[in-house]
């Protein structure tokens, strides 16, 4: 996965699928190595054979992940220990990385910044420190975007707002294509975007129409709003609906108690 560059000379982007307790579909992490002379290290999610190998062989220089959520961090102690490498946490969140790797950032970076070679996108919304990783070939962008399905943006944590902004974000940008922290290489990435930004709306409107009728707590809106079954996925769906509905409360559409879970629609609407 190699191709043209912009301030990037020879930019490179490597796929390792890494098998992690996650729930996303496949049971597999994506790490990526960026670059092929400086090099940065994104998302060991657990060691491989294969990392191990690629690990020593291009002895990385930087190690920095998407996001903290676990599936993405698991060997990221390991790598930084065993090659020496600069570890890297987003600026304002390095007690978060801290706790979720075991390892205390070296140096810390913010949107628009350089990491090695690669230079780094605010995305955040399905986590509150996601970021993307820039580079000629493309960006890796965690789990903002999928080739298939939808991405959870579960509360408390998930930010739909922030989510949907994330993406139009990429979908400005227009990169070659996206690398995710799931599945296969994203080839189209602004139709992907779209489709998941869609997606999202197409979601909230059916929250919005399960409170019109009636809908009173998140999990009578789960009843309402999702036509497929829920079977294993019920509580990431049911965190979804509350991330939605946040959304709403903050937009003035709904009536939103934290407390009590409570939904209602806003006065005037």
């Amino acid at each position: 996965m190699s191709g043209g560059a912009s301030d990037t000379t020879h930019a490179h982007v490597d796929r390792f699928s890494v098998p992690v307790d996650t729930r996303a579909p496949g049971g597999t992490t994506n790490a990526y190595v960026i670059g092929t002379g400086e090099t940065l290290l994104v998302d060991p999610a657990a060691r491989t054979d294969t990392l191990d190998t690629v690990v020593r062989e291009k002895v990385a220089d930087h190690v920095a992940v998407t996001h903290t959520h676990p599936d993405h961090v698991g060997a990221v102690a390991d790598y930084a220990a065993e090659t020496g490498a600069t570890v890297w946490a987003r600026r304002g969140y390095e007690d978060r990385f801290a706790a979720a790797t075991g390892v205390e950032p070296d140096r810390t970076f913010a949107a628009g910044d350089r990491v090695g070679p690669a230079t780094v996108v605010d995305l955040p919304g399905h986590a509150p420190d996601g970021v993307g990783f820039e580079t000629g070939v493309g960006v890796v962008c965690g789990d903002v975007a999928v080739a298939e399905g939808s991405v959870v943006v579960a509360a408390p944590e998930g930010d739909m707002r922030a989510y949907l902004t994330s993406l139009r974000r990429l979908h400005a940008r227009d990169p070659s294509a996206l690398f995710p922290g799931h599945g296969p290489r994203i080839g189209d990435p602004r139709a992907t975007c779209a489709r998941l930004i869609d997606h999202r709306l197409d979601r909230e409107r059916r929250v919005l129409a399960a409170v019109e009728a009636g809908a009173r707590d998140p999990d009578e809106v789960l009843d309402l709003a999702y036509e497929k079954d829920l079977s294993g996925v019920r509580d990431l769906a049911r965190a979804t609906v509350v991330a939605h509905a946040e959304k709403l409360a903050r937009e003035g559409r709904i009536e939103w108690d934290p407390e009590t879970e409570g939904l209602a629609l806003a006065d005037g609407a």
